[in-house]
């Protein structure tokens, strides 16, 4: 419910829509209607002139005399029984004219025969057309065949079905203008993926947006780019782990077709073997990290206790002396952090080999801490050569490195690409920046 009422939501442009549809049917109704009743109030000119053409008659026997008068009312009343009378402005019949009580009483209610009719009764009203050039008026019924009302029923038919038809037609060309086209395009650009290596970008009208067709588009459209990263990043670590592959591969092959001893025929193979051992797994858990996403389950990690075992660790790996890798009494007391143990403690002992291995002789490296708000900065810093600051966001992609010559002793750059896997499972930012000399790799992770 509370996604429906955001201010941009889909649901205020229908509920307009819809407003606007049956708003516009009401009064269009209502307009129509009243138009059409005034319309069929009025005789129309064809009927008008005949009634004028009558009166012009009934001036033409009144000045021939009463005799002629009395005459042409007895026609008139032959060919239809209805009254026919000429009669002086106080509404007195003329001399030469008969009427019976009955018709005397219908002389009351007499309209003028341009005004507005009623449908009241047999909707035939007695009506008063004034004679051409004399002082009084022709009365009869109206004739069935002049009545406007014979058109009443298509008029309402019109306004009853066909106007709610249009305004039907233009409101579902307005609701699939809203809808149904905007979900087309994305109905496309999900084809165009089929036949497109996940190229397809979203339209800029849908981009746009900010209901929830343009957050579908932009969900799609981050879809298409996830995977477009991703099977980029699958097929570079195929490509490096090839190539990665070759040269142990190629050392194995000298070393059989050579004349070594059987002990160090042994120790190379030990070596590469183990060499590609540790090549396959990162690949294949870096690979993991991007695939999968596992959700990291969070506690308190003391630092200062994490950082002792890493340095334990390291040195023993290293045969470095205790001195050169800085001990946890260099961090601020109360130094802890919300994240995985050991998703952190992969990520950091990756940092900090990464920093022996590019260490000069009698090279140090320190962790340090910065309380930052509601979060812990670790900030592990060498004394190598450092990066370039151009390079300082390439150095987390798989398998960057620069040394040319790209020696497995040297590491396969995976280490700091697994790390920030590690480290964004876990909510936890990590960045480079030169520390002069040296590198530093900074964690920030939020603090307990």
């Amino acid at each position: 419910m509370q996604l429906m009422l955001r201010r941009h939501s889909l649901l205020w442009r229908l509920v307009i829509l819809v407003v606007a549809f049956c708003l516009s049917l009401i009064g269009a109704t209502h307009y129509l209607s009243a138009r059409i009743d005034h319309y069929i109030a009025h005789l129309p000119e064809r009927s008008l002139a005949q009634l004028r053409g009558y009166a012009a008659e009934a001036n033409t026997a009144l000045a021939a005399g009463p005799q002629a008068l009395a005459a042409w009312q007895r026609e008139r009343q032959a060919l239809s029984p209805e009254l026919w009378v000429v009669v002086d402005a106080a509404h007195q019949p003329l001399p030469g004219q008969r009427l019976s009580a009955q018709q005397h009483e219908r002389l009351s209610f007499v309209r003028d025969y341009d005004g507005l009719m009623s449908m009241r009764g047999d909707g035939r009203p007695m009506i008063q057309v004034p004679l051409p050039h004399a002082e009084g008026y022709l009365v009869l019924r109206l004739p069935v065949e002049l009545a406007p009302w014979g058109q009443r029923a298509l008029l309402n038919a019109l306004v009853l079905y066909l106007l709610p038809a249009v305004l039907s037609v233009l409101f579902g060309g307005l609701l699939y203008w809203l809808l149904i086209s905007p979900l087309e395009q994305l109905r496309r650009q999900a084809n165009a993926l089929r036949a497109n290596p996940l190229e397809a970008l979203l339209p800029e009208s849908m981009a746009r947006r900010r209901d929830e067709l343009g957050e579908l588009g932009r969900s799609l459209e981050y879809l298409t780019q996830r995977l477009r990263n991703s099977v980029a990043q699958q097929r570079q670590l195929l490509c490096d782990l090839s190539h990665e592959l070759r040269t142990p591969l190629s050392r194995l092959r000298v070393a059989s077709e050579s004349d070594l001893p059987l002990a160090d025929m042994h120790e190379r193979l030990e070596r590469e073997t183990n060499l590609m051992q540790s090549l396959v797994d990162n690949t294949l858990e870096l690979a993991w990290l991007d695939s999968e996403q596992p959700r990291l389950e969070c506690e308190p990690v003391d630092v200062a206790a994490l950082w002792d075992l890493l340095r334990e660790d390291a040195l023993f790996e290293s045969g470095w002396a205790p001195e050169r890798i800085g001990s946890s009494a260099m961090l601020p007391p109360g130094c802890v952090v919300r994240g995985n143990l050991n998703g952190l403690a992969q990520a950091m002992e990756n940092v900090l080999r990464n920093a022996i291995r590019h260490s000069p002789p009698q090279g140090q490296v320190c962790l340090s801490a910065q309380r930052e708000q509601r979060h812990w900065c670790l900030s592990i810093v060498d004394q190598g050569p450092g990066v370039p600051d151009s390079e300082l966001e390439v150095i987390f992609r798989p398998f960057a490195r620069f040394c040319e010559a790209r020696p497995g002793g040297s590491g396969f750059g995976l280490g700091l690409a697994i790390a920030e896997g590690m480290l964004k499972l876990q909510g936890a930012d990590i960045w480079a920046e030169n520390a002069q000399p040296g590198l530093r790799v900074n964690i920030r992770l939020p603090a307990v």
